[in-house]
């Protein structure tokens, strides 16, 4: 027979409701995990008192019982899995696997029965319900009648708030039934009531959910959170985990508790109670307990009198009193030495720290995310800015997490400690090669060697001292004057001096020639050309020599290869800080052999400068002299083209000069002779001081008419 059995998609009932979870059976005892809380319930093989089989609404269902009145109930099971339960608890647990029907007959009267911690309600030897008495809330009593009320269960669609039952009277002298069973509930029940002091409180301490300043009263079983609009009563059975973080600061701590269920204003549900404070606050802390009921309650942990700052002492007793241990960030430490990640969730900024399990998230809304809830995790580039990127955490049930604005340099950090754990990332292989580009220079700090800020520096150098001979001329930029074209020269020709007297006016239509004012000529201005963006800016030249590196970097080129081999799988990141560190360790002798090897270099590399500054201002000098000859013959090809235009706007101002003359006549030439008209002629030729045209041939033509 197997040692262990293990059943998944296994129920358990806890106040009411059915949490989903993995039942292990193994020879120590019975474990349970549930898969929303991660809280583990571990029952000793030694503790088992009792095992029951029953057919219930979701299959069949196994309910435990321990010696010390605990029960604890788990459906799911198939009907077929009964003989290997049974075959099991008898080689391991040495216990009868009974099988006990629930009674189905629908009758309201029967027998209660108090077994521990489990209200039974049977009729005859078969039970029909049963009532978990950590369940009930309050008990009250009144004429023949109890009334119990429950915790309200906030993931069932439907809850049960109160059961009623009449108890008749009996004959008994000196026994109240009704009391009787009122005091058999409350023994067992989850009724949380402040009766006597307290042992200690904590007064005034800032809360971040709920906000607000509290008073804590730290009591046996619960704690009370006293607020100036509010009370919270929180039993520490509620209590699942503590954290105590560090902030960013350095100069505050987040102490956290998580609760399940969850304290409850209104709608609002707090999964989560977080304190914050100062770690300069100290306080002197005097328990309402004698030494030895100190000692006997708490075997060491507390002391009546105690001391040391405020945040110690809360988490000391919280620790002592719930039980449980408190959480602290593992080994992480963020670019800036911190042991969180600023980032953002949902609208506001908060928190994140990596822990040995886990993440949690503060503050506001808090959140908890277990590694053995997550299916993969998601790095995605930041949506406004790329000097940031986004977490992203799927968990098994489909649930999305997006962490965004967290700092470009915090990428190395996070994504080693995610490939640590072993979880799965989404997008392994692009993320690697960012992360190289991510991580080269993040880490280098002041005091390490910084190979990056030393390269620079020596280019800055060398190009002081090679400024005069790289100088190619090119803020000499002349004004070169328009070139016009062919459609330009229509242009100058339509806004030239003479336009008015175009041809156009030879048409006979001098009236509406000479009432249409002069056109003003507009005047052409030289533009400077527009430089081409290509031409403005220099190339770089592949024939150039290359520039020297310095003495670190040829001394890392030559072992790179042997810090790999020695550190076998190390990261970029890590390489660059062990060779910062062991260039730092170097002796000064060794370091000067690779100084004379990086003059050497350099010298070379300035020889090489001026040959090749030689040729570039030759050859600058020939495209120099091509330039000035080709704007020689542009100059020429614009003088051709001006005069060309200048001769044909003569020609067309004669033209229209003579067709004037010889569609105006005025009223004495009508009247007078041929010989008055032509001394007239000749008179107002004379008159306008112009030379008189030559005659042409239509002219002459005339004459002799």
């Amino acid at each position: 027979m197997a040692d262990t059995l293990e059943f998944n998609e296994i129920y358990q009932e806890v106040k009411g409701s059915m949490n989903d979870g993995r039942l292990r059976l193994s020879r120590q005892g019975v474990i349970f995990k549930n898969s929303k809380t991660g809280k583990v319930d571990n029952i000793q093989a030694s503790e088992l008192a009792e095992g029951v089989w029953r057919r219930v609404a979701l299959g069949h269902g196994l309910k435990l019982l321990t010696k010390n009145g605990h029960v604890y109930k788990y459906d799911g099971f198939r009907e077929s899995e009964f003989d290997k339960l049974s075959d099991f608890f008898k080689a391991h647990y040495r216990l009868e696997l009974a099988e006990k029907d629930l009674c189905v007959k629908g009758w309201n009267w029967g027998t209660v029965r108090f077994g521990g911690q489990l209200l039974s309600f049977d009729i005859g030897e078969q039970p029909v319900f049963e009532i978990p008495l950590s369940n009930v809330s309050q008990c009250t009593t009144g004429k023949n009648e109890v009334t119990l009320e429950f915790h309200q269960n906030d993931d069932a669609e439907v809850s049960l708030m109160e059961v009623r039952f009449y108890v008749p009277p009996t004959q008994e002298d000196g026994v109240d039934p009704v009391e009787a069973f009122a005091q058999n509930v409350l023994s067992k029940a989850d009724v949380i009531q402040a009766t006597g002091d307290a042992i200690c409180i904590f007064r005034e301490l800032q809360c971040l959910t709920p906000r607000g300043r509290y008073d804590i009263r730290i009591y046996p079983t619960f704690l009370h959170l006293h607020g100036k609009t509010f009370d919270y009563k929180i039993p520490y059975t509620t209590v699942l985990r503590l954290f105590l973080l560090p902030h960013k600061d350095q100069r505050q701590m987040f102490f956290v508790i998580s609760l399940d269920p969850p304290i409850k204003q209104g709608q609002t549900r707090y999964h989560f109670l977080i304190l914050l404070f100062s770690k300069d606050e100290d306080i002197s802390l005097t328990l309402n307990m004698n030494e030895e009921e100190v000692e006997k309650r708490f075997e060491g942990r507390l002391t009546k009198n105690m001391s040391g700052s405020l945040y110690e002492m809360v988490s000391r007793v919280m620790k002592a009193l719930v039980n449980r241990k408190i959480t602290v960030p593992g080994n992480f430490q963020g670019h800036s030495g911190a042991q969180c990640i600023t980032c953002s969730y949902k609208a506001s900024s908060g928190l994140l720290y990596p822990l040995e399990r886990g993440f949690i998230y503060v503050h506001k809304p808090p959140v908890h995310i277990r590694f053995d809830e997550i299916s993969f995790v998601n790095f995605a580039r930041g949506t406004t800015t790329t000097r940031s990127f986004d977490f992203e955490i799927e968990t098994k049930q489909g649930t999305q997490y997006t962490f965004s604005s967290i700092e470009r340099e915090e990428y190395g950090k996070l994504f080693d400690f995610v490939n640590a754990k072993k979880l799965n990332i989404k997008n392994r292989g692009l993320k690697e090669g960012m992360k190289q580009s991510y991580d080269e220079y993040a880490d280098s700090d002041e005091d390490q060697h910084d190979a990056y800020l030393e390269r620079m520096k020596e280019e800055g150098k060398i190009r002081e001292e090679n400024a005069n001979d790289s100088s190619d001329g090119s803020g000499e930029e002349t004004d070169e004057s328009f070139n016009p074209g062919e459609e330009d020269d229509d242009v100058a020709e339509e806004f030239d001096s003479n336009a008015s007297a175009s041809s156009s006016s030879g048409d006979g239509n001098s009236d509406r020639d000479e009432k249409k004012p002069a056109k003003k000529a507009k005047i052409v201005k030289d533009r400077k050309p527009r430089k081409k963006q290509l031409e403005s800016k220099k190339g770089k030249d592949p024939n150039a020599p290359k520039r020297p590196m310095s003495a670190y970097m040829l001394w890392l080129n030559a072992n790179r290869e042997k810090i790999k081999s020695d550190h076998p799988g190390i990261s970029i990141t890590d390489l660059s800080k062990k060779a910062g560190e062991l260039w730092k360790a170097m002796s000064k002798e060794k370091k000067e052999e690779w100084d004379r090897k990086a003059e050497d270099a350099r010298r070379d590399y300035e020889k090489a400068m001026k040959e090749y500054s030689v040729g570039s201002k030759s050859e600058s000098s020939k495209a120099e002299r091509s330039k000035k000859k080709k704007k020689k013959q542009e100059k020429q090809t614009k003088g051709k083209v001006e005069k060309k235009g200048a001769s044909k706007s003569l020609s067309s101002s004669k033209s229209s000069a003579k067709s004037t003359n010889e569609s105006f006549k005025s009223k004495e030439f009508v009247s007078s002779d041929e010989s008055s008209s032509g001394e007239s002629k000749k008179e107002d030729s004379e008159e306008e001081g112009g030379p008189s045209p030559p005659p042409s041939s239509e002219d002459s033509g005339s004459g002799s008419d």
